[in-house]
Parts: structure tokens; C-alpha cells; sequence
């Protein structure tokens, strides 16, 4: 029997999000999409989790950027459930201050008008050298107008209610992988910091790159780390 990860998709993204990655997994895992649940309280996020996974013994749960943080939340409230958490372009941190303001105005502006993504925003949103990837753009552009503007409203509203949760992860004793874009615009910069100063307690893989669009940007990379992350049975791999 093969073995299950359960993949949590970002901020306007679905299984979509994997599909350059699952093949390079050689049909070694069973893969389990959970879509990120429509409420903007991560403890009620939870609970509609847990129901999810409540036939499960323990799980292997991984999530990207909003869902890495949605993953993390999970891992340390009920740590009991959890195989191995990994988090890809994704930090256990609050949003900071400015952003939390910015965000709060844009969605202001958002509830009053239409929301679409442009081409010009989506090229914007991955590394240069990508930007010829006219399939990569269309499924960005395409997750994001189907999910709509009710989806993108609950999603970013969740963001302003993030908690630091750093120090209640890092004594968590499962393996814990966090794989990032050493120059990802997206991610809060303190909490990079932080880190990098938590290498003896977690895993941590970084590229030399700008791409926060992990999975659709280095499938590769992503493949053989999740691999590896499958083979940890301790909380660090030397």
C-alpha cells in the first residue's frame, strides 16, 4: 500500500498547483487534495481538518504559502496526527504590521469592485527567466479566475489573523522540512531570519532564487526534497 501525503494548496491555488510535480513522484505516494476551507479563522480551519483526517492514525502533511502556514497551524495543535510536516515557500509567522494595513485597504477596494488577475501581474509573479512559459502564466491566470473573488476575500482576510507560531513548532518532535526562495519577494524577510537560526531544529532547504511558485517553478527540486522528507523518521536527517 502506498503511503499518503496530503497536499494543501496557497492563497488562489488548487491541485493545479502540483501538476508538474506528481509526475516526477513515479507513483511512489498517494496523493490527497485538500482544498483550503472557505472561513478566515484558522482554528475553525482546524476543526474542518481534523474531520478530514480523522480516520487517519497520523499523517504526512504538506502545504504551500498560505497552506504551509494552514499545514504548521494544524501540526501544532494536534501534533498527535501528524507523520511529517513540510512547508514550501511558507513561514509559521504573522503577517507583519505594514502589510497587515496594506492588505486590510486592498480588500476594501476588492468587496467594493471586480477582481481579476492580469497576464501583466501574473508574469510578475514568477522568475524572469519563466516568463516565456506561456502554460505556467495560463494556470496561474486560470486558478485564479475560477476560484473567484469570494475565494481570494476569505483567503487573504485569514492571513490578517496569523499568529506567530515559530517557537511552538520548533519543539514539536516529528520531522519538520521548510523549503524557500532564498530572495521570494512574497515572504516576510524577518521571518526568514528566523529561519536560518532554527537549522538545528528544523529542516531547512533554500534555492538561489526569487520563485515563490515552488512546485510550478522547480517540480524538480520540489520531487526529490518530498523524497527525501518521506525517508525522515526523526526530526532531523544529517
Amino acid at each position: 500500500m502506498k503511503e499518503k501525503i496530503y497536499f494543501i494548496p496557497g492563497l488562489m491555488t488548487d491541485n493545479r498547483l502540483w501538476k508538474r510535480v506528481l509526475p516526477l513522484l513515479d507513483d511512489k505516494y498517494e496523493i490527497v487534495h485538500i482544498s483550503i476551507p472557505q472561513s478566515t479563522d484558522f482554528d475553525e480551519i482546524n476543526k474542518i481538518l481534523f474531520e478530514e483526517f480523522k480516520n487517519e492514525e497520523k499523517i504526512n502533511l504538506l502545504g504551500f504559502s498560505l497552506g504551509g502556514y494552514i499545514a504548521s497551524y494544524f501540526a501544532i495543535t494536534y501534533p498527535q496526527k501528524i507523520k511529517r510536516l513540510f512547508m514550501v515557500a511558507a513561514t509559521a509567522s504573522s503577517t507583519p504590521i505594514d502589510e497587515y494595513e496594506k492588505r486590510k485597504e486592498y480588500l476594501k477596494k476588492v468587496e467594493k469592485g471586480k477582481l481579476k488577475l492580469s497576464y501583466k501581474k501574473a508574469l510578475s509573479l514568477v522568475e524572469e527567466k519563466n516568463q516565456n512559459d506561456e502554460d505556467l502564466i495560463k494556470t496561474i491566470i486560470d486558478m485564479f479566475d475560477e476560484l473567484g473573488k469570494e475565494t481570494f476575500i476569505s483567503q487573504l482576510t485569514s492571513t490578517l489573523n496569523r499568529k506567530d507560531i515559530f517557537e511552538k513548532l520548533i519543539n514539536l518532535d516529528f520531522p519538520i522540512w521548510i523549503f524557500y526562495s532564498k530572495n521570494d519577494r512574497l515572504l516576510n524577510k524577518e521571518a526568514l531570519k528566523k529561519i536560518n537560526l532554527l537549522e538545528d531544529k528544523i529542516k531547512i532547504i533554500s534555492l538561489e532564487s526569487t520563485s515563490h511558485i515552488i512546485p510550478l517553478e522547480y517540480p524538480k527540486e520540489l520531487a526529490n526534497n518530498i523524497k527525501l522528507w518521506m525517508n525522515a523518521f526523526w526530526k532531523l536527517l544529517s
